[in-house]
């Protein structure tokens, strides 16, 4: 993976927010900031990877109780007292690449009323003219199996991820506006995936 990074990566402690694309996301934001994500709770369980994740010190919120999302946030900010960042992706799902997905906004509550700057960034892959297109190779946003994704994944032998990191961060006290702020900036810096 070449990385490009356009904009200036936030210094910790920081929240910051990202479109969704793949599992790759996750090793590309930490290669460039350190910090620790917001993750699905099932992930945990996941084989091979649950064992990762969990050791990466994540915070799990199970999205099925609605009543775990102020747990997860109190965890969110006990993180960046501690001066760390925290990473999460609003879109809830990981896509194709074609656009940003809606950002949910119930995971922001405490943001907003928090009054705290969030930062973002967009983030894209591109394969060359040679290779399956990173919408297959790279993104996973179907029902396609973890394995043969990694087996796609892996018969790229060169791919680029494109992170455009936000000038100013942004806050709002009403997190639904602050959902829609935060995917617009992201919206216009992000490039479709190839």
């Amino acid at each position: 993976m070449r990385i490009e990074i356009i904009g200036k990566p936030p210094p910790r402690p920081f929240f910051l927010v990202s479109n969704h694309l793949s599992y790759s996301d996750i090793p590309l934001i930490r290669s460039v900031v350190n910090g620790v994500f917001v993750a699905k709770g099932e992930i945990q369980n996941w084989f091979f990877a649950g064992r990762i994740v969990r050791d990466m010190g994540n915070i799990f919120v199970n999205r099925q109780n609605r009543r775990d999302i102020p747990r997860a946030g109190e965890e969110v900010l006990e993180a960046l007292e501690r001066g760390e960042g925290v990473v999460i992706f609003p879109e809830g799902t990981s896509s194709k690449g074609e656009g940003v997905l809606p950002f949910k906004s119930s995971f922001l509550e405490f943001a907003a009323k928090t009054d705290l700057a969030v930062h973002y960034v967009s983030i894209s892959y591109k394969t060359n003219a040679d290779e399956l297109p990173a919408s297959i190779a790279i993104a996973w946003w179907d029902d396609t199996q973890t394995l043969y994704h990694l087996w796609r994944h892996f018969q790229v032998k060169r791919f680029d991820a494109i992170m455009k990191f936000g000038e100013l961060p942004v806050s709002h006290p009403d997190r639904k506006k602050l959902a829609y702020s935060l995917w617009e900036k992201v919206h216009e810096s992000f490039l479709p995936v190839v």
